[in-house]
């Protein structure tokens, strides 16, 4: 499948994808298992598609990872709910860059098509979308509401949402279709196509939380949480409503897939 150029260039990928990944680990952002699904996932993504590719890629890494980091001291009082902090592991990688990274394989099957491009940024805009929504989410001065149904619910509930939450998360989309966008021919139809995919992607992450999304309780703290079989006390937890296998990392990755299939619908229609 590979001739000699490619397998030059891939191999160049792995090379910076290491660097990439090992300056993450170094700051903190990845956990060494998900330094290594970084390395593994970058080095294909720069292998594959190139630096148009690499550049929607680490917009969302270094921009999603910038906000967790200087916004942590806001989200402390949340540990005790949400699962993971803002180093991720390789669940998170995977949940965020998997389905994207699928796409680009799809386009060695088709090369000649741009709709493996359209998904592979629809499904990093809809990751981006979410991150953001979430991490600015929290400096929202109204206290969040479930997405269905309206009810006030404390900030980090999963399916809660803010009006700044949401600007936030139409900016994150905004960007990753900016950058997609400059290496495209159709400009207006992928910037616009891939920006209402990503929002629409972090809206369906909200919806599947409040609908779908395991939640627990604690016993001995009262508090509902993500965080399964124990809580931040050490306390076992109970499943109160969702499908237990259902998962944050699995919330995510659904978000990324429907990003990635709405850009195109969109793209095809646009």
């Amino acid at each position: 499948m590979w001739n000699e150029l490619s397998i030059s260039r891939l191999g160049v990928a792995f090379l910076l994808s290491f660097g990439v990944s090992w300056l993450a680990w170094r700051a903190k952002s990845l956990s060494v298992s998900g330094a290594v699904a970084a390395f593994l996932m970058g080095g294909i993504v720069f292998g594959i598609g190139g630096w148009w590719a690499a550049s929607v890629l680490l917009t969302f890494f270094i921009s999603s990872s910038l906000i967790s980091r200087l916004f942590s001291k806001r989200k402390e009082n949340l540990h005790s709910f949400v699962v993971k902090g803002s180093q991720r592991d390789a669940g998170q990688v995977l949940a965020n860059g998997g389905f994207g990274t699928l796409c680009l394989f799809a386009s060695l099957f088709f090369p000649a098509s741009p709709l493996p491009f359209v998904a592979f940024c629809g499904s990093f805009a809809a990751a981006n979308a979410d991150t953001w929504a979430t991490e600015l989410g929290v400096l929202s001065p109204q206290p969040p509401r479930l997405l269905i149904g309206g009810k006030v619910v404390e900030r980090g509930t999963s399916g809660g949402v803010t009006p700044l939450g949401l600007f936030a998360s139409l900016l994150g989309a905004m960007l990753i279709a900016g950058v997609g966008t400059f290496f495209f021919g159709d400009k207006g139809s992928l910037l616009l196509a891939v920006s209402l995919a990503g929002f629409a992607g972090s809206l369906f992450d909200s919806w599947l939380g409040v609908s779908f999304q395991a939640i627990y309780t604690c016993p001995t703290c009262g508090k509902e949480t993500e965080r399964h079989p124990l809580h931040g006390c050490g306390s076992p937890t109970s499943l109160i409503r969702g499908l237990s296998w259902l998962d944050n990392d699995r919330v995510n990755f659904a978000c990324t897939v429907f990003g990635g299939l709405v850009a195109v619908g969109l793209y095809r229609i646009i």
